[in-house]
């Protein structure tokens, strides 16, 4: 699978270690930065992401900052995106399964790393369940979405 993966200056070291572990288990890393400790905005970076997942280049998007709260609401402003704040493995098993959730938002001055590669693996190893009720919410989203 490609994931595209960004963060803000707040979770650049984790976003290295998430990327190392996506590569070690065979998927396909866009990383589109920052890369460094400069402060930057994160609604920059979640718009490099979101653009990559719609666009195809990438399957999936994984995004880290601070506290993941930021990055969870700029991505979920751009149509099409369903991101997911998961601190938790059991979120970010529901945020797939019933969610269809195309981003994982994290926060790097939450989660320590081991519990972060786990989010991660169980968020790529779920599945949309395909039901009808799930679809149909699915759909009422995408109905707000188009409301101005």
């Amino acid at each position: 699978m490609k994931i595209a993966i960004v963060s803000d200056h707040a979770g650049v070291e984790l976003k290295q270690q998430v990327a190392q572990f996506l590569k070690n288990s065979t998927h396909t890393v866009l990383d589109l930065g920052t890369n460094g400790n400069e402060a930057v905005d994160y609604p920059d970076y979640a718009v490099l992401l979101c653009n990559a997942v719609l666009s195809g280049k990438a399957n999936r998007g994984i995004m880290l900052c601070g506290s993941g709260i930021g990055s969870s609401i700029a991505c979920n402003k751009i149509s099409g995106i369903r991101a997911a704040l998961c601190h938790d493995t059991y979120s970010a098993h529901q945020s797939r399964e019933h969610n269809d959730c195309n981003v994982l938002c994290m926060g790097a001055r939450v989660l320590g790393r081991e519990l972060a590669l786990d989010i991660v693996k169980t968020w790529l190893n779920a599945s949309f369940l395909k039901e009808e009720r799930y679809v149909r919410r699915l759909k009422k989203i995408a109905d707000l979405e188009k409301r101005k």
